[in-house]
């Protein structure tokens, strides 16, 4: 199979934007493999995301971003075009719970992960001989309140250092700062216990359960500086029933985060994602 090339593209809604976009593509020999678009008339914003195959007839993809330019000046849109191939390199952060992060490295080993991991930062060293079988570099990160400023000025050499261009929080049970939330904008996904927001702190699923919860799961979301409530990207659920005791649905909790992590991180690793005033809008493949 040829290489393809995937085009995202956000701007406020218009008439024609559609056949605008594959005017282009037209013009300049190039094959839509597929094609997703939304109009949210909410916000009025248009998302669109193109995976097309190169240029034929003696085109260029040179040219192709060369007719992009003018256009999304025109319709005042933000824009990339990305090869297919592509993996984007990410660092995984953990503290005292590896399955999450097993998870995506087992995934991406099998390549069924469009991602490239960089590394491993922990604020604790308990799980670094688990994870040394990988072969990934180990950042030991210590966090306390006084040491906090420093220790995530260290992460931020570790992210610039490494190249990476996503930041899973997979169990991660640090808060980032509200500087670092801005700072990391839309490049931060984490994993909650929990399929919506309700049961936050200590022991997630004993809460549940002395509620009597019907359905448990988890919510992967970008981080911001709202705790647990950045834009949702995915959530998976599992029915449970009164046989379950606390100790039954921390073990279903587990797998469920690793899918909900799994799915948000693919999604992001192959640009399905848009950011649409505190939402998103993902894309199918």
């Amino acid at each position: 199979m040829s290489q393809t090339f995937i085009l995202t593209l956000s701007c406020p809604d218009r008439v024609g934007l559609v056949a605008s976009l594959a005017r282009l593509m037209e013009e300049h020999g190039c094959f839509i493999v597929t094609s997703r678009t939304f109009g949210d008339p909410q916000t009025n914003r248009f998302f669109a995301r193109l995976v097309f195959s190169p240029p034929g007839n003696g085109g260029s993809l040179d040219a192709v971003k060369a007719a992009m330019a003018p256009l999304a000046a025109e319709i005042e849109a933000d824009w990339q075009i990305r090869s297919s191939d592509e993996k984007l390199r990410t660092l995984l952060l953990v503290s005292k719970s590896d399955h999450c992060a097993n998870t995506l490295l087992y995934a991406a080993r099998r390549h069924e992960l469009p991602i490239e991991i960089t590394g491993i930062v922990s604020n604790h060293d308990s799980l670094k001989p688990a994870f040394a079988h990988w072969g990934l570099p180990w950042f030991h990160v210590p966090v306390t309140a006084a040491s906090k400023p420093d220790a995530e000025a260290l992460l931020y050499s570790i992210i610039e250092e490494t190249r990476s261009e996503l930041v899973v929080l997979a169990r991660y049970m640090q808060v980032l700062s509200e500087e670092a939330c801005r700072r990391l904008e839309g490049r931060v996904i984490n994993i909650h216990h929990s399929f919506l927001p309700g049961f936050k702190g200590a022991q997630p699923y004993h809460q549940a359960h002395a509620r009597g919860v019907k359905v448990i799961g988890a919510t992967a979301h970008y981080v911001t500086a709202d705790l647990d409530e950045g834009p949702i990207i995915t959530q998976a659920t599992e029915t449970i029933d009164h046989t379950f005791t606390p100790e039954d649905m921390v073990e279903t909790g587990r797998h469920i985060e690793g899918i909900a992590l799994l799915r948000a991180v693919k999604a992001h690793a192959e640009h399905r994602i848009f950011l649409n005033s505190g939402r998103t809008v993902v894309f199918a493949r």
